[in-house]
């Protein structure tokens, strides 16, 4: 099988940890990112492709070379489209490899699973009835009447059972329902939580969107190999989802779905997350049942608070009623309206030569503590409204200044004056770190000129 992982979204959600430059799945909530567990579990099927965002080319490289991934392709999309261009795009390039026959299952990279070994299992029954031309999905078995998931509705006759496990013709797709038709769907019996899972023989799911999405598919034609063209594919196609471009037009025996448990869970809210873990450890008085998810090295306390959930990092604090954090999104929301940079950025930011973190914003000056990876550097560049001042706190490695090389240590200080080319290099085998302190007119990440930079940014 080939593994596929479409890592795309916002994870709004999981607001204020989770923003658009730091989505869910590279949040490290439960002890590693979630694309990171999800990558372990998909090589136990075989080596995995991942579709995502171009702006997400630098979390997911940091993420394959921190955790010595290897053999994973990656398609990065110029632009969101949703789910169907993706899925269209990965069976293009494998039609392009030779690889027709082959199965491939795709996977969100931000959903937490228990129990691997019998997701494992259902997977490799998914497989074996994917080969017979059918598109599966994996439908979770309900425990509990949820109005967060869509769900799927199948055929109590089963097409195929093995080892426990039985496939069934899917009747219907079912949108997110109130908690009436929800209690009503788990009645029935002949319902699953959508997973957003699907396994499928890759020539098979080609003819499907040659079928339902001509326009689609022609337009994927023109996608070469390398997928070096795939801007000007993408600025043609139309944006849907796969459920609705394809899933929902395929009747009878063409869809099937498997009904299982394997301790899955979306992470789609503060309460997912409140009932996966224990959270910060809190010192209650008066109060029962709060969630602290907090910052390290920080106390936390509550006094005549329960089932509060507490969400704090470090520019923003939420607190939310348990069983309402789907109303989250409207925090969101509102902050978009005033444009506040709170829904897109963090204080702290990964580059592909390492991270920074603001210590201080001012109308005065502004400072950063600034780590360089083992054997890195940043762009040599210049800024027209600033001077900085660096103070080197951790490792050593030169600085360029003007075209001058200057060996840096611990304790060592270099003033960049303002207009100077500069960059900071580390030429050793651990982490450089340095206090750096601006000085200017303006502060903004934008006032920078790159001369020479290693990763092809502008």
């Amino acid at each position: 099988m080939i593994p596929a992982i479409l890592s795309g979204g916002s994870g709004t959600r999981l607001w204020p940890v989770s923003r658009q430059q730091l989505p869910k799945q590279f949040c490290d909530i439960f002890g590693a990112p979630l694309q990171t567990l999800t990558l372990q579990r998909c090589f136990k099927l075989g080596p995995p492709w991942i579709v995502t965002s171009q702006a997400l080319q630098t979390l997911t490289e940091l993420n394959l070379a921190q955790n010595k991934f290897s053999g994973v392709r990656v398609v990065y999309e110029p632009m969101g489209k949703n789910t169907a261009p993706a899925v269209a795009a990965l069976c293009k390039l494998l039609m392009l490899q030779g690889k027709g026959s082959e199965v491939v299952g795709v996977f969100p990279s931000d959903h937490l699973i228990s129990n691997e070994e019998a997701f494992l299992k259902v997977v490799a029954f998914a497989e074996s009835v994917a080969q017979e031309n059918r598109v599966v999905t994996l439908g979770i078995t309900p425990s509990y009447p949820e109005t967060g998931y869509g769900y799927i509705q199948t055929q109590k006759q089963s097409l195929k059972e093995s080892a426990g496990l039985k496939a069934h013709s899917v009747l219907k797709f079912h949108e997110k329902p109130n908690l009436e038709k929800a209690k009503e769907f788990i009645a029935q019996g002949s319902f699953s939580w959508n997973a957003g899972i699907f396994v499928f023989k890759v020539s098979h799911m080609a003819s499907l969107f040659e079928k339902h999405q001509p326009e689609m598919w022609q337009q994927m034609s023109a996608l070469r190999e390398d997928s070096a063209n795939l801007g000007d594919v993408y600025a043609k196609v139309q944006s849907i989802s796969i459920d609705y471009a394809i899933m929902e037009k395929l009747s009878g025996e063409e869809l099937a779905c498997i009904p299982a448990d394997f301790g899955w869970n979306d992470v789609g809210s503060w309460d997912a997350v409140a009932a996966l873990q224990k959270g910060h450890e809190v010192l209650t008085v008066q109060g029962q049942g709060n969630f602290v998810f907090g910052e390290s090295g920080k106390h936390y306390s509550t006094v005549g608070l329960d089932d509060v959930i507490v969400v704090d990092t470090k520019d923003a604090l939420m607190l939310v009623k348990k069983g309402q954090s789907q109303e989250v999104r409207h925090v969101v929301e509102a902050l978009n309206q005033q444009k506040s940079r709170l829904v897109k950025e963090h204080i702290f930011e990964y580059r592909p030569w390492g991270y920074f973190e603001i210590l201080k914003d001012t109308e005065f000056f502004k400072s950063k503590v600034i780590r360089v990876n083992p054997n890195a550097q940043i762009s040599y560049q210049s800024h027209a409204k600033r001077e900085e001042h660096w103070t080197i706190t951790q490792g050593s490695g030169e600085v360029v200044l003007n075209d001058v090389v200057i060996p840096v240590k611990a304790g060592s200080h270099v003033h960049i004056p303002q207009g100077a080319k500069h960059r900071i290099r580390n030429n050793t085998e651990s982490m450089l770190e340095f206090v750096e302190v601006q000085l200017g007119t303006y502060f903004g990440e934008d006032d920078i000129v790159r001369y020479q930079d290693d990763y092809k940014r502008n």
